[in-house]
């Protein structure tokens, strides 16, 4: 069965408490149950991860990259910061979709800078919790899904 690694940077264990009407009120626990249940029609097993701390994120993408399985990326505040994440996705060859909850480029300007962005497959942002399910919908199996 084909793996989709969903991974989850920091505070996005907060979900559903921290700042709803930015975030929504779905849990990071909400998204994950609603992406398995997508993904088992679709004969897809999802790797759902979440990490405060960088080098996990930075490993967990190493690892998905080397195996050739596409990783739905919400990296949080390091998709602003992180060169080291945006490292492992060129070099391990990762096929990324990052993923906002929220419109980035409506707020801080200090959010409208991404390091993922120039290397990831797409960019999904401002759909709340159905960002996750747009991501899916383009990696996956079906007539939404990129081609390269």
């Amino acid at each position: 069965m084909p793996v989709i690694h969903v991974l989850n940077g920091p505070n996005l264990n907060l979900l559903g408490a921290r700042e709803p009407a930015i975030y929504g009120t779905a849990t990071l626990a909400d998204i994950e149950a609603r992406l398995r249940d997508m993904a088992a029609p679709m004969g897809l097993t999802i790797v759902f991860r979440q990490s405060n701390h960088e080098g996990d994120l930075v490993s967990w993408i190493q690892e998905a990259g080397l195996a050739g399985e596409p990783v739905i990326l919400n990296a949080g505040a390091y998709t602003h910061t992180s060169v080291a994440i945006r490292d492992a996705i060129k070099g391990s060859g990762a096929r990324v979709v990052e993923v906002h909850l929220s419109n980035v480029h409506a707020r801080d300007v200090f959010r409208h800078q991404s390091h993922v962005s120039p290397v990831a497959e797409g960019v999904i942002a401002g759909f709340g919790a159905k960002s996750y399910e747009l991501a899916l919908l383009a990696l996956g199996p079906g007539p939404l899904q990129n081609e390269k």
